[in-house]
């Protein structure tokens, strides 16, 4: 008997999969019949298999130690603009920082927002990414218009530095292993003491949620957790795929995402390109040692306005987002022709790609930052950039200014993975030690 019924689940489930396959591949085609009947208006490229497109070489690409290999290769072959199909649908990708401009300050009027299905199936079609016209307006303007209060400032401080001192006194523990994976720490993989679940995640879903530490946040963060996993993934909505999975864990707050897996992990890279970079490191260091010895004696605590002057600091954060590519691209869809892409009518987007012309880190140790604001975008652009991005330098700050005067450390060899999201592959292992006095700090950090 139970074989019957395991044969039948078995033809059943065959059956909606074959079903499944031939509707996207019909749908599929007929994108593709409409879009060549106007080909001398598309940019040159390949469409690449079937359904699944080039997706397969863009995630190998992803998971290399050359990330890049996948836009290189089609940019030597088909120029800065080109067509590819990835993760579920046609796209037209721009790496021309002209063209991005374009696209950026046009966003409402012939470009909207165009997200992989993966990304629209657990949003939503109420997400703010979403969202058009005067509602997107209203609701950035509301969100941006909430931090700019001085209480609200000083309280978001004073969160985020009682977080990360916290984390950082744990560190001290001696039961605490001197080998720390940075990555799990900034991120929260574990639900031990960690500096994800006591600064970004923290901080976020108490001023969202008026959650604090306990289980209701554990609950909180394994749900986010899972959720996260399916943001980037094929678009196959069947029992047991990372989507099916990450639809489970339902609402969410969108803006919680950057808790989860932006800003830690600019930590964990700023880290890395520091430890890879003496110079820059020590220049950091004395900017935040002269920060904190002219704090010695006072009854007040650090300011937002102070942590946001570290001038270094806050060029080697920009260099760590440039770098990184966090956020490695924006997604558009054209409302109307346009000299560089042909009418959308079939889902086709446009992907603007996060440029980094120098790959090396700091390689002017200048105070201000010399990148061209075409070229550099971690926080989007035009009407809708990023309105949490003076938070996150904060946070960013905050950790770096208190991980380089309480501990010197040194970071193990590791490499970047950017599929699905970027993150390291070994974690980043660091030996940490508390530092006893400021000469022996100065000298081990120098």
């Amino acid at each position: 008997m139970m074989s019957w019924v395991l044969i039948i689940t078995v033809l059943v489930f065959g059956w909606c999969l074959y079903y499944e396959v031939r509707r996207r591949r019909y749908k599929e085609e007929r994108q593709r019949k409409e879009m060549n009947r106007s080909a001398g208006s598309l940019p040159k490229g390949n469409w690449g298999w079937p359904f699944i497109g080039e997706t397969l070489d863009f995630i190998a690409c992803g998971y290399s130690s050359r990330p890049v290999s996948f836009m290189d290769k089609r940019k030597s072959l088909y120029g800065e603009v080109f067509k590819t199909h990835i993760l579920g649908r046609p796209i037209i990708v721009s790496t021309d920082p002209d063209v991005n401009k374009a696209v950026l300050q046009n966003c409402g009027n012939v470009f909207i927002p165009c997200y992989p299905k993966s990304i629209t199936e657990l949003l939503g079609k109420s997400s703010i990414l979403q969202m058009n016209g005067i509602l997107q307006k209203r609701l950035h303007a509301l969100i941006g218009g909430f931090l700019p209060s001085p209480q609200l400032k000083a309280r978001i401080t004073r969160d985020i530095e009682s977080s990360v001192k916290l984390a950082l006194l744990a560190w001290k523990d001696p039961s605490h292993c001197p080998i720390i994976f940075l990555q799990e720490e900034t991120k929260g993989v574990s639900l031990s003491l960690s500096l994800h679940v006591h600064i970004t995640f923290e901080v976020l879903v108490r001023v969202l949620m008026s959650v604090g530490p306990g289980e209701e946040m554990n609950f909180v963060k394994r749900e986010f957790e899972e959720f996260i996993k399916g943001l980037i993934c094929l678009p196959i909505k069947l029992p047991g795929t990372r989507l099916y999975k990450s639809l489970k864990d339902g609402n969410i707050v969108e803006m919680m995402i950057p808790g989860e897996d932006s800003v830690p992990m600019v930590m964990t890279l700023a880290v890395k390109y520091l430890s890879d970079s003496p110079l820059a490191l020590a220049r950091l260091v004395d900017e935040n040692m002269e920060l904190k010895r002219n704090k010695v004696g006072s009854c007040e605590g650090y300011a937002w306005t102070e942590y946001m002057s570290l001038a270094f600091t806050q060029n080697v954060i920009s260099e760590t987002l440039r770098m990184a590519n966090i956020i490695n691209a924006v997604w558009r869809k054209a409302l109307k022709d346009v000299e560089i892409i042909v009418k959308n009518m079939f889902e086709t987007c446009y992907i603007i790609r996060s440029i980094a012309l120098c790959k090396h880190f700091l390689r002017k140790t200048g105070g201000g930052s010399s990148v061209n604001s075409n070229t550099f975008t971690p926080f989007g652009g035009g009407q809708r950039l990023c309105p949490g991005l003076e938070l996150s330098r904060l946070e960013i700050s905050i950790f770096l200014h208190h991980l380089v005067t309480t501990y010197r450390r040194v970071a193990e060899e590791d490499d970047i993975v950017t599929f699905p999201t970027v993150k390291m592959k070994r974690k980043l292992p660091i030996t940490i030690m508390p530092i006893d006095d400021e000469l022996h700090w100065i000298k081990s950090w120098i």
